[in-house]
Formats: structure tokens, C-alpha cells, sequence
């Protein structure tokens, strides 16, 4: 078993210089397990790391943090392990449950990184973490000869079911978060997320394989947090870096035209007083069209109206040193499908990148109401397949950075089976890879802008995947967005929030609007 044991600290030395092995912290005594009867597949698997020999036994550590399957309400998450490894490499540990009695619940293609090409999202790859300041979805590294630095059915001697009362832990190692945080949000393809898991320094329990022993490549997905005025105006799109400003043509500019309207003067107001808050000293600004028309009618009109805004905007800045780049894109760069109207709209645009400005900061706590709402105004009725359904909020959380994390639980109140399919129907549906849950809007009433679902995007050869930051409702997935009746089934959805919200109001598919507050 050469390179398996992860350097545990700097501070720690060598103790075992015949096996090759650091010290590590030894796990609590667990309660042993009886032998399979004959006939019998042992439902439960060894600690990570431990020999194929040793006997099966149940993971009894305390858990961190919880969550439960969207799909299936029977597989239970638990965080049992997190920690900071050489101050650079994280290892996740979660133990996953069997609660009912369906026998034979499998794990394996549910625990998968649904972003991976398809024949690669299997074990436990999708096991990560979110990197709130640095906006990045980091999830398990990925060796020269295998899909990911994490659990493995075969190498691990797991079983692929998990049995009624039963579970087995699986693990992941992956880039610690930036900043050195003294806690993370844990997540998977599986649930919501886990916010405010504390990170341990201390070494981890069991023995995981050293990124640092072979070559191994990062896998990361940026987050995107993109949002819109409610005239329809604008699209921002946040990284955490950069702001990506999306100025919809049909408001600057008449068909075929690159004279700005009257109209324009108010939206291109409010991109440059962004600009001025910024430390930006260079601004690129970027004319697109959509499919209508050819390249000949497309890139020169882009590039005038690209133009055209640089002019408008480098006359009404305030301050000295921004230098400006514009260029024209016709058709080639769509953030949408061209097949509705709507996305021909979104793509008919001028977009403005520059830095991101610092953030204004939070309210002021002695101005600051917090809103405390009984669960009954939280929760609202609607119909699906004539079934009646419910849709309860179960938590809008401010995480660090500006990301906010919604959780919602959708149930059928009915006597039949029926679909929610209006969950995965949303305005932009055509722009993910997979469907999702997002037709999710968070709506800013008095700062009249609203909030849509988070992006995690992968770099393809032809250019940019995004995959919706919620629950994933196609794929192995498929039925998610199915209830029996009674059926009760937790989602989320990832979003900006803004800084001084202590109330957003939340669109859910169709289900009305509800008033929600920031926790």
C-alpha cells in the first residue's frame, strides 16, 4: 500500500520508518459486528484504508452536520470526519445511512460528480466542499489513472448496497479552502449542502491516499451568482471577482441601430457608478447578438454598439485610469438558446466586465429587525397533476461571501402519484446541461432586483458548461420531481444575497410568492 498515508502535520515526525507511515490519530473502539450468516453480503464496510481482512464495523463516530437524499428520504449524510491536512488538503468523511427498509439501497452512481463527463461520476466524486470567499465548488482531485482521490468500491472492499439499518463511510481529498477557514459548507450531489462544518487540524481518523505522493490535478467549478433588474434592463453575473454586467440591447438601442436610446442614459447610470466603486483599471466591453440575421449584418453592428457604450461610459465616469477594450462578437458567444424568444432577448446584449467593487457591508445591527415568522406563514398550497401539493421553506441562510442557501421541502398532500415538473421550468432551464431546480427566484423588492440560481461552470472544448448550483432533478436523478402520495422531498438552490436584506420575497415554480427572512 505505497503512498497511502497522508503527511498529517509538519510538526508530526516519523515514528513507523518500516511501514513508511506517519502517525495518525487512531479511531475510537467501535462496536464489532457478527460475520454475514452464509448466503449474506456484509452490509456494512471497514474503515477507509483498513485491509479487506479486518472484520466489517459500523462507524460509531458523533456526527458534524447532516443532511438526507432528495431522492431517496431512506439515505442519510453525515459529516463524521473534516480536516485540514498540511494546511493545504482537506479530508471529508461521510457516513451514509440506510434509515428505512428498502434493502439493497445503492450509493455509488447517487454520490457521483454529476459535472464530470458521463462514465466518469462514479464513487464518491462528488463529495466537496464550497469555497465561499474564493466562489469555487471544489471537489476531490483527480489522479493520472483513476476518477478521483476518494473512495473506491474496489480499492476500499465497499459494499455497493447499503442495508436496512446499516452504513458504510466513504471519504474524499481535495484542496483545502482559501483563508484558512474554521469552517466550511460540505456538499454533495446528494442534498443539500452542510454549512458551518467546523475544520479540524488535528489529524484525521484512518489513512487516505497522499495528493502529495503522485500527480494529481485539481478539480474545481466556479460559481457564478447572476441577477436582474426587474425591468429586464440588465443581468449581472458575480464570480466573486469580476462583475459581468449584461446590458440588454433592446433597452439601449433601436433594431438594427447603434444610437443609444434615451432610455439607455438610466441603465448605462448605474454600470458606471458600479465602474467607479470598482479598483478596476481596465474595463472590457463586449457587443453579442443573437441568431437572427448573418455575421456580415451581426459583427459589425455588435462592435459599433460595444462602441457606442464605451462612449457613453467613459463620459460619465467620475474618476481617472480606466482604460477601456471593446470588441464585437455577432452570434458566436449566446449565453442562451436561440430557439424561444427569450433567449434571443438575453442574447441581444452589450456586456461590461470589470472588478467586482468591495462590498458595502452588512446593515447596521441596532437598525437591523430581524424577522421571526411562525411556520404556517412559511408554507403555501398549490396543485400538480390535479393532486394538491404543498411547498414549505425550511431555511434562507447567509453564507460567507455573499452566497445565500434556500431549502425548501415540497410534499404531495394527495392520493395519487403525480409530477412537479413546474420545479425544473424555469426562464433559463435551456441554459444548463442538466435540468434543475430552477424555476427559484429571490426578489429584493425595494432595490428591485432579483435573484437567480447559482452556476457551476465547467470549461469544455467548445467553450462553457453551467450546471445549476440546486438540486439536480435528471440524470440518475430522473425521478426526483416524482411523488407518491405523501411523498415528502427537500430541495435548495444557491444564490447571491444582498448585503443589507433582512427580507426577500421567494418564488417557487407556482407556488406564490412568499415573504422570507435572512437568517
Amino acid at each position: 500500500m505505497p503512498n497511502r498515508i497522508l503527511a498529517l502535520a509538519a510538526a508530526l515526525t516519523l515514528t513507523a520508518t518500516g511501514c513508511g507511515m506517519l502517525p495518525m490519530k487512531q479511531a475510537a473502539p467501535l462496536p464489532s459486528k457478527p460475520p454475514p450468516s452464509s448466503g449474506a453480503s456484509a452490509s456494512t464496510a471497514p474503515t477507509p484504508g483498513d485491509p479487506a481482512t479486518t472484520a466489517p464495523t459500523q462507524d460509531a463516530r458523533p456526527a458534524m452536520a447532516e443532511t438526507r437524499s432528495t431522492q431517496n428520504e431512506n439515505l442519510k449524510l453525515e459529516v463524521v470526519g473534516l480536516n485540514r491536512v498540511k494546511g493545504k488538503h482537506l479530508v471529508v468523511q461521510i457516513r451514509l445511512s440506510n434509515t428505512g427498509t428498502e434493502k439493497n439501497l445503492a450509493w455509488a452512481a447517487d454520490m457521483g460528480d454529476h459535472t464530470r463527463e458521463l462514465g466518469k461520476m462514479d464513487w464518491a466524486s462528488g463529495i466537496g466542499v464550497l469555497d465561499a470567499q474564493a466562489r469555487t465548488w471544489i471537489l476531490p482531485y483527480q489522479p493520472a489513472d483513476s476518477p478521483c482521490l476518494c473512495s473506491d468500491q474496489d480499492r476500499d472492499d465497499l459494499d455497493f448496497f447499503i442495508e436496512p439499518g446499516k452504513s458504510i463511510t466513504v471519504y474524499a481529498v481535495l484542496p483545502a479552502p482559501s483563508g484558512n477557514p474554521a469552517t466550511t459548507t460540505v456538499v454533495t450531489p446528494v442534498g443539500p449542502p452542510m454549512p458551518n462544518v467546523p475544520i479540524s487540524d488535528d489529524p484525521p481518523t484512518g489513512d487516505f491516499p497522499d495528493p502529495d505522493a503522485e500527480p494529481v490535478t485539481p478539480v474545481t467549478r466556479r460559481v457564478i451568482l447572476p441577477s436582474e433588474s426587474l425591468d429586464k434592463s440588465e443581468e449581472t453575473a458575480d464570480d466573486g471577482k469580476d462583475l459581468q454586467v449584461s446590458l440588454s440591447s433592446d433597452v439601449l438601442f433601436a433594431v438594427d441601430k447603434a444610437t443609444l436610446t434615451p432610455r439607455a442614459r438610466s441603465v448605462l447610470a448605474r454600470t458606471a457608478k458600479l465602474i467607479d466603486a470598482s479598483p478596476a483599471t481596465g474595463v472590457k466591453v463586449e457587443g453579442h447578438a443573437d441568431s437572427s440575421g448573418n455575421d456580415a449584418i451581426n459583427d459589425p453592428l455588435s462592435l459599433r454598439r460595444a462602441q457606442a457604450v464605451q462612449r457613453a461610459l467613459s463620459a460619465v465616469l467620475t474618476r481617472d485610469g480606466v482604460r477601456f477594450q471593446s470588441k464585437g462578437y455577432g452570434s458566436r458567444r449566446p449565453l442562451y438558446g436561440n430557439d424561444t424568444d427569450e433567449g434571443k432577448r438575453r442574447n441581444r446584449r452589450v456586456t461590461v466586465t470589470f472588478t467586482k467593487p468591495k462590498p458595502a457591508g452588512p446593515a447596521d445591527p441596532a437598525t437591523d429587525v430581524v424577522q421571526t415568522l411562525a411556520p404556517e406563514d412559511l408554507k403555501v398550497t398549490g396543485k400538480a397533476e390535479g393532486q394538491p401539493f404543498s411547498m414549505e421553506i425550511t431555511g434562507l441562510r447567509r453564507l460567507p461571501g455573499g452566497l445565500g442557501l434556500l431549502t425548501y421541502k415540497i410534499s404531495n398532500a394527495g392520493s395519487a402519484e403525480a409530477w412537479f415538473h413546474e420545479l425544473g421550468w424555469g426562464q433559463d432551464w435551456q441554459s444548463y446541461k442538466y435540468k434543475a431546480a430552477s424555476n427559484v427566484r429571490l426578489t429584493d423588492v425595494a432595490a428591485r432586483r432579483r435573484y437567480l440560481p447559482g452556476r457551476l461552470q465547467v470549461p469544455t472544448d467548445d467553450g462553457v458548461d453551467s450546471y445549476c448550483a440546486c438540486t439536480e432533478v435528471s440524470g440518475v436523478r430522473l425521478g426526483t420531481e416524482k411523488f407518491a402520495p405523501g411523498q415528502t422531498r427537500e430541495f435548495w438552490d444557491l444564490f447571491a444575497l444582498p448585503d443589507s436584506a433582512a427580507t426577500l420575497e421567494v418564488k417557487i415554480a407556482t407556488f406564490r410568492d412568499l415573504q422570507v427572512p435572512v437568517q
